[in-house]
Formats: structure tokens, sequence, C-alpha cells
């Protein structure tokens, strides 16, 4: 994978772990980068914002890149007409995940996709990952 030109990187974020559902995310921690390096980090809060409207707060922060487990169609076109880049399909250490990204070796999943809505879920209550189904898109 070749080194791509980062600003800002944002994690779906949880306890120091990549938060497995873009949608129900309650925090994410942005990465500020320069020259290929992590300038510093902060942990905020989502607001309890929906899928389109995560996007739009993203691209308000200036992030240009996207880190996450599973993710949903929708939320996957509103990133990409925000020009936010996405690595779905990641799991494990924020931290380590971001330092993959910027070595050109972070594994992720291309077509990564949180497509248990339609399978008897209520979105509204359904918390991705708690149930054991996974949302990773496998």
């Amino acid at each position: 994978m070749d080194r791509i030109e980062v600003r800002k990187i944002a994690v779906t974020y949880e306890d120091g772990n990549i938060f497995q559902h873009f949608g129900h995310t309650q925090q994410f921690k942005v990465y500020d980068i320069e020259e290929g390096k992590v300038l510093g980090a902060k942990v905020f809060g989502a607001d309890g914002n929906g899928h389109g409207a995560l996007a739009g707060m993203l691209s308000d922060w200036k992030v240009d890149t996207l880190i996450c487990g599973g993710i949903g169609a929708g939320a996957q076109m509103a990133l990409e007409e925000a020009g936010i880049r996405l690595y779905g399909g990641v799991s494990g250490s924020a931290d380590e995940a971001v330092d993959a990204l910027l070595a050109g070796k972070l594994e992720f999943d291309p077509e990564v996709r949180c497509d248990h809505h339609g399978h008897g879920h209520h979105e509204g209550d359904h918390r991705c990952g708690g149930d054991g189904h996974g949302c990773m898109g496998n």
C-alpha cells in the first residue's frame, strides 16, 4: 500500500479501541498529522448524532480520513460526498491502527458493510458487536 497524504484522521473510539459500528459511536479520537507523524490527538464526543450527521461533523473538524469497524452503505456515501477516505473493517487499538495507516501497513476491508440491518434488528435499540454477530463486513 502506498503512503497517502493525510492531515487529520478520525477513529471510532471506545476504551482505547476502534468502536465497531460507525453509526452508534459515542466518541471519535482525532489525530493531527504532519509529515506522516502524529502531532497530537484528542477524543471528541459524537453528541448522539446519527449516521448522516456524523459525516458532516467529521467534515467540520477537517477530518480527511476515517478508520472504523463496520459501517453501512448510507454512511459510506455520506463520507464519500464529504471527501473523507474510509478504512473500514478494522479492529483493535486505535493508536496502533493510525500508526499502521501512516506506515502504509493498515489491514482493512475495502468491501466492509454493516449489513445486519433488515435481519430482524431494530436500528434504534441495536448495539453492534454487543450480541456476538459482529459488524465487520465478514
